[in-house]
């Protein structure tokens, strides 16, 4: 497709972000299995929902639009799925492991926000103003489960992936979760 304007932009970032959410449904599952904690778990089957319900939001907008959803590769969802892959075959602790899931997970979140928050931008001045409250609400989601993967971060799976540390004999050292968790100074600015 040949990019001569915003609108043509525009579809072409919806479908880039269709993409990356089909991606992420296939992903959910996969990451809540090798959850060890509950709550954890539970926040991942909780937004494998969430997420379905988004892609519903983007086959709205792409109906009309007049537009086909599918056609366009997310290399960057793709990559930070298969670190998540990566991740999940590594012999870890499983405290250490759920960490990790939320890191990787956040990282999901924090580009969905950006995509999100420029396609809002791009229907607001388009002129698609339903387009633009879905977006919103989809951009308002995915600053939630941000929010709540910083609050199991910081609240209990952190402290014990730290506390299995400090168990192990070893050297003890400051531990990252102590200076706010996976992102939790962004997730109270956003």
């Amino acid at each position: 497709m040949k990019l001569e304007t915003l609108k043509d932009l525009y579809i072409e970032e919806l479908r880039d972000v269709y993409d990356a959410e089909n991606q992420i449904l296939k992903a959910l599952p996969k990451m809540a299995k090798a959850a060890s904690a509950e709550g954890l778990r539970d926040a991942f089957q909780e937004h494998e929902d969430v997420t379905k319900g988004q892609v519903d939001r983007l086959d709205q907008i792409f109906d009309r639009l007049g537009s086909r959803a599918k056609g366009k590769k997310c290399k960057a969802m793709e990559g930070l799925v298969e670190e998540a892959k990566e991740l999940m075959s590594e012999d870890a602790a499983e405290e250490v492991l759920d960490a990790g899931l939320i890191a990787a997970a956040q990282r999901v979140e924090h580009y969905e926000m950006a995509v999100y928050g420029t396609l809002r931008t791009y229907a607001e001045q388009l002129g698609f103003d339903e387009d633009a409250e879905l977006l919103q609400e989809t951009l308002d989601e995915e600053k939630e489960t941000d929010k709540k993967l910083s609050e199991l971060a910081v609240d209990c799976v952190n402290v014990e992936a730290e506390e299995d540390e400090s168990e192990g004999g070893g050297e003890e050292q400051e531990a990252p979760a102590k200076r706010g968790g996976n992102s939790r100074s962004m997730s109270k600015r956003g």
